[in-house]
């Protein structure tokens, strides 16, 4: 059987060993946007309320080498509707996608920025979306990638807030920055080895060799992401840059997934309880359906059996991207499982893992599993019941998200499993393998302790308890995520708040007349902690300047 893959937002690595059988299935994990319907092959640019600038940013902000002084220029978008000079500045620090995508998608900004009077800020990441240091060669070869760590992303994020303030002439403007998932892409790579990524922080490689197979995921979130989620990159600027934001929003980030401070299993574990939640019959029957898969695709006929049962736009040549576009629609449902009509990664109804278990428990008692879990992963691929077919194999990519397989490969290392209460086939994890698909890959060598040198994790509420400050982290328990996420107030200042029925940085969504009440109030939560935060800046200072 096949091992568990991971999906997303958010940076996590998995990699599975096990024997290889005739015909074993795999699942090559890639975004929910490249999961693409035969007639959208690519994504329409989202209308926004944001003018879009460009800024020269330094390739290189820690050595001198000849090179570092290189510049590249890096797209940020403004929103200056409510602002003026001397009012916060709310930033939010860029994913690795397109930007113009990410600010589409999070309308809470738009809908307090009136009450704060707020200048509203979008950074894109380098290395995705328009922000390309080498141009069309900037994913060449690790000598260009080299330049792709959250260190550098964060850097610029701080030169180019110091910027803008000098330029606006508001050094005094107070700055808050928002983050919510940090994800994968996809990547052509040589021979045997297949790099395919998940949004919100996942991307897969999957090596195969006549004695074994060995899947390692590389994972992070929010599409989400996504994820780790770039809510993960706005918390670590707060640690690392005070003296530029005053607080920070941190909304589905998994910080604690790195090493071994969370549970492998978390997440996978996390999606299969969302579904068995909904309905147990719905959850044996997701669980079951991978045997039933493997043994119709061991058949003469197999392929072409499941090519018109998913209805497939072109024959299917393997099992593979059948699990994909199943397991992608598991995971991103359970990731976007919100109270109300949603259109993030997928046009969805309210509360979709309870609608995708619906289809399932409604066939009769003789129908396959496959029949079912079909039907339910057509919920996320085709709401709309518009289209006539789907296109399983080779979509495109979107969203502009390569880079995520390099910086899974560095820095960004989570190990990821599926444990026996999964709904998806079990798997383990061996970083002496996934290192030497690194190696084969990119020529590095992943720095799995590196993250929490870097930022910490390990012991987090005694290490911010006296170092941070000024830091929400919000998470919704439907949310896989949540499982790597800070659950439990660390201080006064660094609070936590989680909601029982949550998903994937849904407070980050524009509010609507059907929001639940929960959600009301954790955003009102979020709107009174900010404003304590710049009540508190003001007199500050002002005491300050008459000193």
């Amino acid at each position: 059987m096949a091992p568990c893959a991971s999906l997303l937002l958010p940076v996590f690595v998995i990699l599975a060993t096990l024997p290889i059988i005739q015909s074993v299935p795999t699942f090559f994990p890639r975004p929910s946007y490249d999961q693409s319907l035969a007639k959208q092959p690519k994504a329409s640019k989202p209308k926004i309320p944001y003018k879009t600038h460009y800024f020269p940013q330094v390739l290189d902000h820690f050595t001198f080498q000849p090179k570092s002084s290189k510049i590249f220029y890096q797209k940020y978008l403004v929103n200056s509707n409510y602002w003026h000079r001397g009012a916060p500045i709310f930033v939010y620090t860029g994913n690795e996608g397109d930007i113009e995508w990410f600010a589409a998608n999070t309308g809470f900004l738009l809908d307090i920025a009136p009450k704060f009077r707020a200048l509203l800020v979008f950074i894109e990441h380098r290395f995705y979306g328009e922000s390309m240091p080498f141009g069309n060669n900037s994913y060449k070869s690790a000598e260009t990638l080299g330049y792709l760590n959250s260190q550098q992303a964060l850097a610029d994020f701080a030169l180019l807030i110091r910027s803008l303030k000098h330029n606006l002439s508001s050094e005094a403007s107070p700055v808050v920055v928002f983050g919510g998932s940090y994800g994968g892409s996809r990547l052509k790579i040589p021979s045997q080895l297949l790099m395919l990524n998940g949004y919100g922080g996942t991307a897969v490689l999957i090596f195969l060799s006549p004695v074994k197979l060995v899947s390692f995921f590389l994972v992070f979130n929010e599409k989400v992401f996504s994820s780790l989620s770039l809510s993960v990159l706005a918390a670590w600027f707060r640690l690392k840059y005070p003296h530029i934001a005053i607080g920070a929003l941190a909304s589905s980030a998994p910080i604690l997934q790195f090493d071994d401070i969370t549970p492998w299993s978390s997440f996978y574990d996390a999606v299969s309880q969302d579904f068995k939640e909904a309905s147990l019959n719905c959850y044996e029957v997701i669980k079951g359906s991978w045997e039933e898969l493997e043994a119709l695709s061991a058949q003469k006929e197999g392929l072409a059996e499941l090519s018109r049962t998913f209805r497939a736009c072109q024959d299917l040549h393997s099992l593979d991207s059948v699990w994909e576009w199943l397991w992608s629609a598991f995971v991103y449902t359970a990731m976007v499982n919100y109270p109300t009509d949603a259109n993030f990664m997928m046009p969805l109804p309210a509360y979709p893992v309870q609608a995708m278990c619906k289809i399932i428990d409604g066939f009769p008692s003789g129908a396959s599993k496959i029949t079912r879990v079909f039907a339910a992963a057509s919920l996320y691929y085709n709401y709309s019941r518009a289209e006539k077919c789907f296109k399983l194999e080779h979509g495109p990519d979107a969203h502009g998200l390569h880079g995520w397989d390099w910086q899974a490969c560095t820095e960004m290392v989570m190990p990821m499993t599926c444990s026996e209460e999964s709904m998806f086939p079990t798997s383990s994890f061996s970083y002496k393998e996934f290192a030497e698909d690194c190696m084969r890959t990119f020529g590095v060598k992943p720095r799995p302790h590196w993250i929490t040198t870097e930022f910490g994790g390990k012991r987090i509420e005694l290490v911010l308890k006296r170092s941070g400050g000024n830091i929400i982290f919000s998470n919704g328990m439907q949310d896989p995520w949540s499982r790597g996420g800070v659950l439990k107030n660390i201080s006064s200042s660094i609070i936590a708040l989680v909601t029982e029925k949550g998903a994937h940085h849904v407070d980050f969504r524009s509010a609507t007349k059907d929001d639940p009440e929960w959600l009301k109030e954790l955003r009102r939560q979020e709107v009174e902690i900010i404003q304590g935060w710049i009540n508190q800046y003001y007199p500050d200072l002002k005491r300050t300047n008459k000193e």
